[in-house]
């Protein structure tokens, strides 16, 4: 009979610790996803503003350059170039280093606080 009302009370501190452990681990969940989400959109509006920048850079460069050449599509033939060209060396010489790079800034951004 006493060992019935020594585990009962045992018992009963162990569901409320598991519950308790419970709700820590889904404010947890809920905290680091909050966190990244935020870090994400963040750094996505920059980048959107950052591209628009970009964007009216390379127009008003392609038609300067356009202008100099003497035909207007030679600048964005020239502006074309350049990127496809660029975007090669990324490609074949830096892919892996990004995409490494990416994947860990990802990662510390997840499990670091």
């Amino acid at each position: 009979m006493e060992n019935k009302n020594f585990a009962e009370p045992l018992l009963e501190r162990a569901e409320e610790y598991a519950r308790t452990s419970y709700e820590l681990l889904k404010l947890k969940t809920v905290d680091k996803t909050t966190e990244v989400a935020s870090a994400f959109a963040s750094r996505g509006i920059a980048l959107l503003v950052f591209g628009l920048f970009a964007v009216m850079l390379n127009i008003g460069l392609a038609l300067w350059l356009g202008d100099l050449l003497g035909k207007v599509y030679y600048g964005f033939f020239c502006v074309a170039g350049f990127y496809g060209i660029t975007a090669c060396v990324l490609y074949f010489f830096m892919h892996n280093f990004i995409r490494r790079k990416l994947a860990d800034s990802m990662i510390a951004q997840f499990f670091n606080k």
